[in-house]
């Protein structure tokens, strides 16, 4: 029989796999990690997979690990269309009666992600325990093109990219300090008087955002002795009561022991940002878990406005 000169014929479509996985990671060993097998299988199957389509894929190196190449670019963007392809027509064939399942990874800022998306999603694994979700709160930008999150909330409209996106929700930050920090330290009863007192802030060239630079903005000559890149550090450091902090008011509000601090004068409003990818709007679990997130923000505006103390927890009413 003659042997057929078609590439796709001599294609074993489940490289395919173990080639996505080493585009996102750029490390067959990270990809192997993923895949739950060892290096040289997934270098052997990528070895296989040029040898078929009769290009090179990666260039490889110690410093750099695996970097797509001209053609391994065109591929990625084939190849992510047909894992799509193959996920929504899985699940559309699949028995509708069967309860949803399959993995869900949200990459959400630190703050929100640790003090509401996991305590809100936990009411969602009751009702859907067959839906796997991974929370990702990091105090950096997820990237997407990479599958490092099938969902991202930021602080940021992503400005380009074959999105899905949504404003989710307004949240207002505000200045706090402990009891004991405001009964040891000068009165403060106007603006002016802030520049008598230390505060926690960000390190400036380390923030992943420019929208998170509000101390800069509101008192441009404040004294900051102690800063950090995490939102959740800074909190734990005005609980010591030793400086000032403007922080998320869903932090801080259901807090006793810190007090806002001329709420009416100090008052930041931020918005964030829910997206994913074009290509995974049809998937139902996808649907399932960002309906739920804006039904949870919706419900709880005046907690993240900072004008309730506690969240609305769970379902919301319909």
């Amino acid at each position: 029989m003659q042997k057929s000169n078609n590439p796709a014929a001599r294609l074993d479509w489940d490289d395919l796999r173990f080639f996505l996985e080493v585009a996102r990671t750029q490390k067959a060993s990270a990809a192997a990690r993923r895949l739950g097998v060892d290096y040289t299988t997934v270098s052997r199957r990528i070895s296989a997979l040029e040898k078929a389509l009769g290009a090179l894929l990666f260039e490889k190196s110690r410093s750099t690990g695996f970097s797509l190449t001209m053609e391994g670019q065109r591929l990625l963007v084939h190849a992510e269309t047909l894992e799509s392809t193959l996920q929504t027509a899985c699940e559309q064939i699949s028995d509708t009666r069967l309860a949803p399942s399959g993995q869900v990874r949200i990459g959400a800022t630190e703050g929100f992600g640790s003090y509401f998306v996991a305590p809100q999603l936990s009411f969602f694994q009751d009702r859907y325990p067959g839906i796997t979700l991974d929370v990702l709160p990091v105090p950096h930008f997820v990237n997407l093109s990479r599958r490092e999150a099938d969902i991202a909330i930021t602080l940021e409209r992503p400005e380009r990219g074959p999105y899905v996106c949504r404003k989710l929700c307004d949240y207002r930050l505000r200045l706090y300090a402990t009891a004991d920090y405001l009964a040891r330290h000068p009165p403060i009863a106007q603006l002016a008087d802030l520049h008598r007192h230390r505060f926690i802030t960000y390190v400036d060239d380390l923030a992943f955002s420019p929208e998170l630079l509000y101390l800069e903005r509101i008192l441009p000559e404040a004294s900051s002795g102690l800063r950090s890149t995490s939102v959740i550090a800074q909190y734990q450091a005005a609980l010591c009561g030793h400086a000032l902090a403007i922080l998320p008011c869903f932090v801080a509000e259901p807090d006793p022991r810190l007090v806002a601090l001329l709420p009416e004068q100090i008052q930041i409003t931020r918005q964030f940002w829910l997206y994913y990818r074009e290509d995974l709007r049809r998937l139902r679990r996808i649907t399932l878990v960002t309906d739920y997130l804006r039904a949870c923000t919706d419900a709880n505006r005046d907690f993240l406005l900072g004008e309730a103390r506690a969240p609305v927890l769970g379902w919301p009413a319909t």
